[in-house]
Parts: C-alpha cells; sequence; structure tokens
C-alpha cells in the first residue's frame, strides 16, 4: 500500500515515528512536507521526502500562507501522488493541500486525517474561529478516517464542536503517542537504577512552550536548593523563549542540555527522578486533552510523571496507577518534594517498572493494524479496559 503523507514539520520526530511505522506495518510512504530547518532531508528513514517550503514554529500567519501559496502549487504535485491508495495529513494546515490534491490527481485514494492537537482558534467564538471549523468540517465530510492520539480530542472538540458522529460521521481510530519499539521487539531488563535523591531531579524534555512550567521549575529549583535540581532538554519555542539558554543559566538549580534525538531519551530519563508532564500553554484546551510524548517516555524509562489531575494526562495516568497528580504544583510540590523519602519514591518507581510495555510502546502488530486500519481492510483492536489504582498514597500529599 502506498501512503503519500502531508506532514507539517519534514524534521519532527514524530512525523519519523509515524513513517517508521508505516514502513513496519508494510507501506510505502513518500512524505511531502514543510520545514522549520534551513535545509531539507532528502528521505526520512528511507521514505522520499519532497519540500513544500519553510514555515516557522508559532507564526500561524506565516503558516497559513505557505499552505495557501502550496494549494495554488497543488496541480503540480501529480507526478509525487502516483500510485497513491492512501493520501493522509498530519495537522488541519495540511489536510487542505491534501484533500485537494487528492481530488484532482487521486480521487479514489483514501483521505486520512491525522489530529496530534487542536490550536485553540479551533475553539474561538470569533470569525477565525468559525471560519477555520468551517474548513476543517468541509475536509473531514471528505476523508475516510479521522486518526486522534488523544480520545479527549474527539469528546471534547469533534463531538460537540464538529457534530462528530451527528451529522459527520467520519470513522476514528486512537493512535498514542507511544515510542516504538526496535525492530522485533524483544524483551529488556529496563533502565538501570537511577541515583538515590535527594536531590531530586525533575526532567522537562520535548518541545518546550510553556512560560508557566518554566516559572514553576525555576522557582521549585530556588526554593529548595540541594533538594531539587531541574534538568531540561528539547527545543524552546523562540516564540514564547526569546533567549531559553541565557534564561535556564541564570536560575540557580537549572541545566539546560539543548536539543536531543530519540537515541538520548534512556539517558535523559535515568539521570532524573520525575518528568514533567504539565502544560498550561493552552490551558483549559489543547493542554487539557492531549497527551504529551513525555508519559510514554517516562513510563518507558521508569521515571515517575507529575501530572496535574483533571485533565487527560491526568486521567490516563490515574488509570494506571502512575505518577505524582497534583492541583497546583507551585503550591504543592515543595511539600510534597521536601519530605519525599526514599521509600516512598521506590514505590513510585516500582509501578512504572511493573506496568505492560504495551502501554507505553508499540511494536511490529501495532504498525501493521495502522496500516490495516488506514487502507480500510481492518479496525484494530479495543484496547483491554484499565483497573482503576490509586496514583499516589496519602503520604505524597501536600
Amino acid at each position: 500500500m502506498r501512503v503519500a503523507y502531508f506532514v507539517h514539520d519534514l524534521s519532527d520526530a514524530a512525523v519519523l515515528r509515524r513513517v517508521r511505522m508505516l514502513r513496519r506495518g508494510g507501506a510505502e510512504p513518500t512524505v511531502l512536507g514543510f520545514r522549520r530547518t534551513p535545509e531539507p532531508p532528502a528521505d526520512i528513514d528511507g521514505a522520499p521526502a519532497f519540500d513544500l517550503g519553510r514555515t516557522f514554529d508559532g507564526r500561524l500567519g506565516r503558516r497559513a500562507l505557505s499552505v495557501a501559496r502550496q494549494a495554488l502549487a497543488v496541480p503540480g504535485l501529480g507526478r509525487r501522488l502516483e500510485g497513491a491508495d492512501v493520501i493522509m495529513a498530519r495537522s488541519l494546515e495540511m489536510l487542505v493541500p491534501a484533500a485537494l490534491a487528492r481530488a484532482l490527481h487521486r480521487p479514489r485514494a483514501r483521505l486520512v486525517y491525522e489530529c496530534l492537537d487542536i490550536h485553540r482558534l479551533m475553539v474561538s467564538p470569533g470569525w477565525p474561529g468559525r471560519l477555520l471549523r468551517a474548513a476543517e468540517r468541509a475536509a473531514l465530510g471528505a476523508c475516510q478516517l479521522l486518526v486522534l492520539s488523544s480520545d479527549a480530542y474527539r469528546r471534547a472538540y469533534f463531538e460537540p464542536h464538529q457534530d462528530l458522529g451527528g451529522a459527520l460521521r467520519t470513522p476514528t481510530l486512537l493512535v498514542e503517542n507511544r515510542l516504538l519499539e526496535p525492530d522485533g521487539g524483544g524483551a529488556d531488563d529496563g533502565p538501570p537504577p537511577r541515583p538515590p535523591g535527594p536531590p531530586w531531579r525533575i526532567g522537562w524534555f520535548g518541545m518546550l512552550r510553556c512560560r508557566r512550567s518554566f516559572e514553576t521549575l525555576k522557582a521549585l529549583a530556588a526554593a529548595l536548593p540541594g533538594v531539587i535540581e531541574v534538568v531540561i532538554a528539547g527545543r524552546p519555542s523562540p516564540r514564547e523563549f526569546p533567549d531559553f539558554a541565557a534564561e535556564a543559566a541564570a536560575a540557580p538549580g537549572v541545566t539546560f542540555a539543548g536539543p536531543y534525538g530519540a537515541q538520548d531519551l534512556e539517558r535523559l530519563y535515568g539521570q532524573v527522578h520525575f518528568a514533567w508532564a504539565i502544560d498550561h500553554f493552552e490551558e483549559g484546551a489543547n493542554s487539557a486533552w492531549l497527551l504529551p510524548n513525555r508519559i510514554y517516555e517516562s513510563g518507558r524509562y521508569a521515571a515517575a510523571p507529575i501530572a496535574l489531575k483533571g485533565v487527560e494526562t491526568g486521567r490516563w495516568l490515574e488509570e494506571r496507577g502512575l505518577g505524582l497528580l497534583v492541583d497546583d504544583p507551585a503550591r504543592e510540590l515543595p511539600a510534597i518534594l521536601g519530605r519525599l523519602s526514599q521509600d516512598a519514591y521506590a514505590a513510585l518507581e516500582a509501578r512504572s517498572r511493573g506496568a505492560p510495555r504495551n502501554w507505553f510502546t508499540a511494536g511490529d502488530r501495532d504498525c501493521h493494524d495502522l496500516v490495516q486500519a488506514l487502507a480500510g481492510r481492518k479496525t484494530p483492536p479495543v484496547p483491554e479496559p484499565i483497573t482503576l489504582r490509586p496514583a499516589q498514597s496519602p503520604s505524597f500529599r501536600a
């Protein structure tokens, strides 16, 4: 099966993971997308990659103009779509050119919309929000499948705002952002024991865009010197942090390690006790609905996630009895971590080490099921229900 995959950023690590899943599932992907790097890649994990131009993180207006320009160029993409059985769009900004390309060049191909987040404008009551929702609704009507990384997107956005399940009958498929196991899978002994605390090290890894999280972490390290240390790695949003490295260097107890690759995950998570899985960037909307990569990465490498109660991330962790869940991290965490014992932390870590691996990782069967679902041949099995366990004992409460 041939898949033409329209993506928002050719250099995104999550795009690489999805391309690998497609290839391992038996598909032959071709990737068409924008880039946020000076030079485009020639291929992604062996799949041909075609550059559609450069865009910039957070600059929605410029990204919209890039999409509009590319829509005008869609008539010239026919050769790139030859033989495509599925045309898949990652994010709304790619759904428009993908839908146009399908209509012009491959009308018999299945159209798939992969939604990984909901931009704040999509729930805005003003005319920009109404216009974007109308465009999305029209494109969704032509889709054969909607792929979601969190079921909260269906419950909180697509059903109430787009009438999914009502007038709009597009079927949905949940594909969480789990880590991809190496080819052939195979068990291992898990990450080695981490150094005992205190200091208790909190890791904040990935796309760094939440100013409130950064301020909370800095305040924690400053309030409890020698007890809390903060390790940060990833790509700061230039819009939110014009000079993140300088800010981190000026904060006591905070270390910024810069960007990293997938090969660095075990090392990064192995040196911290906790993983910061809190996001306020789009509070009450996308931040409340997403399931971030950090919960799968921290689970795989047995670092205890810190998350908010009452949001989808907290619900996911609570169902599985994982992590440290709080209502107000700035108020509660100094007291919790300030008196945290080795035994109490060992209990938190043991829950991650003892959890089923498939909560955090995807293997060959998941890749095969995804490709079959994209082709319309099979719906992957519904995950087995999770038995609710308390996520934390009373000794962790402030």
